[in-house]
């Protein structure tokens, strides 16, 4: 029943969601335009809790992967943001909730006993900053529910790779939820996963690099590499923006997927030329995991392509303000 874990979170994630689109909750539950937003009309953000609900619809049908610190982290977060999406909370109270989620992890996992202090502090920030960015780059159709497709799916393969068919299973289920999530999602966007998805994905994408990692199974660059379209967009943003003095908790439309938008692309272009990137560094995080000496030609070549286009993206955005 394992290998059918995620045919089931994908059809959970899709079913789910159209019952959601139809209830008082798809009614009630919506993302309503402002000047910062890049659609024109409200759309439904309940996406999120079928994507969850697939994924641990999946994850029942595989042994060894419903361990405490990784599924209640999971679930505070779900249900923090859920809480967010429908009410509205202080950046206080979601950030105490990040915090105790990583804490959660870190403690259960294992990590401080087999790394100590230094180590379990860096990993510490490193889930909170995944958690949090995951969230920032959830602004256009497709995106974020692809990132999931892409960059879980690698995790899984890697996992294989290594033989640890439970950690494949597990992300395999995460990436076939996103999938069934993006069925609803895909330009034009009938429905949007909201904090209560994108909040435990990021959370996801962190902790199932680290375990990953702290199993032997890939090294430290490898997550860094997989979900780098993100990373690198949201990490550059912000530090522009607090270089330029911005407030770095509000809400704005600088990431370079808003600007490529904003530029004329749309939504759907936006999407296709990010799966193009997320699929490109996945297949190249995989092709150089059993030949560590690689990763030396590759991370500075992907640096170069990131900073060519944000340089590009820079400079069509100047001259479109001078123009």
């Amino acid at each position: 029943m394992i290998h059918y874990a995620p045919l089931i979170s994908a059809l959970v994630s899709i079913l789910l969601i159209s019952f959601l689109l139809s209830s008082k909750a798809g009614k009630s539950i919506q993302d309503i335009p402002n000047e910062r937003s890049l659609h024109s009309a409200p759309i439904p953000r309940i996406g999120g809790v079928g994507l969850m609900a697939g994924t641990l619809s999946g994850w029942i049908f595989v042994p060894g992967v419903w361990v405490w610190w990784a599924v209640l982290p999971m679930l505070i977060l779900c249900g923090v943001s859920l809480h967010d999406d429908m009410r509205g909370l202080p950046v206080r109270q979601r950030l105490m909730a990040h915090f105790v989620a990583a804490v959660l992890w870190i403690a259960g996992s294992g990590l401080l006993t087999q790394y100590g202090i230094w180590v379990g502090v860096v990993a510490l920030l490193f889930v909170v900053w995944m958690t949090n960015l995951y969230n920032f780059m959830d602004g256009s159709d497709g995106l974020a529910g692809g990132m999931a497709l892409f960059g879980f799916a690698c995790y899984g393969v890697a996992a294989l790779i290594a033989h640890d068919d439970t950690l494949a299973m597990q992300n395999f289920c995460i990436a076939a939820a996103a999938l069934g999530f993006l069925y609803h999602n895909f330009p034009p966007a009938k429905v949007f996963m909201g904090d209560a998805g994108s909040i435990p994905l990021g959370f996801l994408a962190s902790a199932m690099g680290l375990w990953g990692w702290q199993q032997g199974h890939w090294a430290a660059w490898f997550p860094l590499l997989v979900f780098s379209p993100f990373i690198v967009d949201a990490s550059a943003t912000l530090v522009k923006r607090s270089l330029r003095g911005a407030k770095v908790t509000e809400a704005h439309r600088e990431h370079y997927y808003q600007r490529a938008i904003q530029l004329g692309w749309g939504h759907r272009k936006v999407a296709l030329a990010e799966y193009v990137l997320m699929a490109s560094a996945g297949v190249s995080a995989l092709w150089a995991l059993r030949r560590d000496d690689m990763v030396l030609v590759i991370a500075p070549l992907w640096l170069a392509i990131y900073i060519i286009l944000m340089r590009w993206l820079d400079a069509r955005w100047l001259t479109r303000a001078g123009g």
